[in-house]
């Protein structure tokens, strides 16, 4: 608590993301997705605009190969990803969405946009208005800008 006996704000955005996420989670896995890892939406959005090599992927997360080696490889048995051959280089292999990784994107992005509806019909246009310009200005455009989040919100 804070001196005027209000709630810490950083404790406040804290717990609202992990209301978010619990709700995500529940949602998804409801819908069969169940095996949701916390940085699939990352790899989800990336592959969003198109199939990407592993040095690539890693690049984009900011991780190391080795590590997104160990995510794909991840994905892959869970059966959201799948490697095949890259037309234009016999050397390298793609990463591809499935069809079970594009409907899990599609369905987290479906509850995003139901999660904002459903505050905008609680609070207000105007309140969900001022709440997304405090947190833009909180982040940053440019961290907004990621490639993390380029490719929409998952």
């Amino acid at each position: 608590m804070t001196q005027s006996g209000k709630p810490d704000l950083g404790i406040l955005l804290l717990l609202a993301d992990q209301e978010f996420v619990r709700e995500l989670r529940a949602r998804l896995a409801a819908q069969g997705y169940e095996d949701q890892g916390r940085s699939d939406g990352f790899v989800f959005r990336t592959l969003a605009d198109g199939p990407t090599t592993i040095s690539r992927l890693a690049e984009r997360l900011e991780i190391t190969k080795q590590g997104a080696g160990q995510i794909a490889d991840d994905l892959v048995r869970r059966g959201y990803v799948e490697r095949r051959p890259d037309p234009t280089d016999a050397r390298a292999r793609l990463l591809h969405l499935t069809d079970r990784g594009h409907a899990a994107l599609s369905a987290a992005r479906r509850f995003h946009r139901d999660y904002e509806r459903r505050l905008r019909k609680a609070l207000g246009d105007q309140a969900i208005d001022t709440l997304r310009d405090v947190l833009t200005e909180m982040t940053g455009e440019a961290q907004i800008s990621t490639p993390h989040f380029r490719a929409g919100m998952f």
